[in-house]
């Protein structure tokens, strides 16, 4: 879930949920887009982030990044700790760390790698179960929102009462209501991702093949895009649902290579290093472009299932290094797919 409005219900439907009123729900409702305000840190990184080492500047960014340490279970705990000191309140307690962990979890849950065992383990994971869009992920925790700003616009006189009977409703069975909007929500993100698991087995079964699943992400409601090493020249992408089971499959080779570049291959195992050493890490199925012309080669980098994302917000990352054949330096910019303009990287960019 990326809907920060939405995050903001979750931590409301929790605090309405167990009764909480005035400062304690604001303060619930704050802790559940916590960790969106990563950006405030974010931009220093961005200040300064060409001025540093190479390792600096990972560490930085593990540290400063969105959907970085503020989405990691180390700030998580941090966090709840803080709460306890500050209140010693337990339930309040539970509730904060309530509103802050589903924060993270429903980000782990949809699209986006995170790293939640930084600053212990800087590897990237992700769950990928839910769509980016999924309607009851995102509509649901607006309930609360919208019954919140009736309430808010009631109180200074600009309700002109429409929706007087689901308000009516909700006051008289305000625990319920609640209660049962929170097991919900809860037991769908729950469910999803155990369903993804028997599709990813049953995909790996049909394919006689191993299905990664993390690398397995949702398209559109019940449906996703994956892919798999299919021999050393070729992965094979496909697109899977829950109904259907394999819907599309095609083939993408690894590295395609324009004219006559004798160590067109060396060059794309160089630039694949590269971009192993810096951060953060995008590409899950590398894909590798290269030419030749007037005295460098070129090599765009890419992930095999970029051809099949429209309008989506993550590896869309396309990497191209420029290689000089006598000196073997090399220059690398960056920019997303289908856009022309391209943003030159800095020397400490890559290790």
């Amino acid at each position: 879930m990326v809907n920060t409005l939405s995050h903001l219900g979750v931590g409301l439907l929790i605090a309405l949920a167990l009764g909480y009123k005035g400062r304690k729900r604001e303060i619930l409702a704050f802790l559940a887009i916590l960790p969106d305000l990563d950006f405030i840190p974010y931009i220093l990184f961005a200040l300064v982030s060409d001025s540093v080492s190479h390792e600096t500047r990972n560490q930085l960014f593990y540290l400063l990044g969105h959907r970085e340490f503020m989405h990691s279970i180390l700030f998580i705990a941090l966090v709840t700790l803080l709460i306890w000191l500050i209140t010693k309140d337990r339930r309040f307690t539970a509730a904060g760390f309530a509103a802050i962990f589903l924060h993270s979890y429903l980000d782990y849950a949809t699209s986006w790698k995170m790293r939640p065992l930084y600053p212990f383990n800087t590897e990237t994971s992700i769950m990928g179960a839910v769509y980016f869009f999924d309607p009851l992920a995102n509509l649901l925790p607006l309930v609360p929102v919208f019954i919140v700003l009736v309430g808010y616009m009631k109180r200074n006189g600009r309700w002109n009462g429409r929706f007087n009977n689901f308000c009516t409703f909700v006051t008289e069975n305000r625990s319920k209501f609640y209660t049962t909007l929170l097991v919900v929500l809860l037991v769908w993100i729950t469910v999803l991702p155990v369903a993804k698991i028997f599709l990813v087995k049953y995909i790996s079964d049909t394919e006689g093949a191993k299905i990664s699943y993390q690398e397995t992400y949702p398209s559109s409601p019940g449906k996703f895009l994956t892919a798999y090493s299919y021999n050393a020249t070729h992965y094979k992408i496909l697109e899977v649902g829950y109904w259907a089971g394999i819907e599309r499959s095609d083939y993408i080779e690894k590295i395609n290579v324009t004219g006559d570049v004798p160590d067109a291959a060396a060059y794309a195992e160089r630039a694949g290093k590269l971009y192993s050493t810096a951060a953060p890490q995008e590409i899950d199925y590398p894909v590798y472009s290269v030419s030749e012309e007037n005295g460098s080669i070129t090599v765009v980098l890419s992930d095999a299932r970029n051809p099949y994302v429209k309008m989506w917000a993550y590896f869309e990352t396309v990497y191209r290094f420029v290689f000089d054949t006598e000196s073997g330096k090399y220059v690398a910019y960056v920019s997303m797919q289908g856009e022309e303009e391209e943003e030159k990287l800095g020397e400490n960019y890559f290790g």
